[in-house]
């Protein structure tokens, strides 16, 4: 499997106080900015990626909030069909979303769940 990008997943309970540090203070650039949900990118090193997100996310999506990271991937299916195939329990189906990815997520066995996911 080839891996394109690692992001971790921060959820916060103030979306607002978490986006003034991160943006801010370390200087991370706002790249994607919806209900309970950023996702910030390094100016200097764009592939350096995290997200922020909030209970308010909920309402759009249900399954982020979960998280612990978010795995980039070249082909999401053939990844899914690899944690099928391993037994690693998938804790949300195969979806194309409407933003523009296909993602999945998995439990790793010391409980972490895991976006895994592809642009589309």
């Amino acid at each position: 499997m080839t891996i394109r990008r690692i992001m971790p997943n921060v959820v916060t309970q103030d979306i607002e106080e978490s986006r003034s540090f991160y943006s801010d203070f370390l200087g991370m650039d706002v790249r994607m900015d919806e209900p309970g949900f950023l996702m910030l990118a390094s100016s200097g090193n764009p592939t350096a990626q995290m997200t922020l997100v909030s209970p308010a996310a909920d309402s759009w999506d249900p399954h982020t909030s979960r998280s612990a990271l978010a795995v980039e991937v070249e082909d999401v299916d053939a990844a899914y069909a690899a944690a099928e195939r391993q037994g690693y329990p998938v804790v949300c189906p195969l979806t194309s979303e409407p933003w523009g990815i296909r993602r999945f997520f998995v439990q790793a066995p010391d409980g972490s769940v895991i976006n895994v996911h592809s642009h589309v």
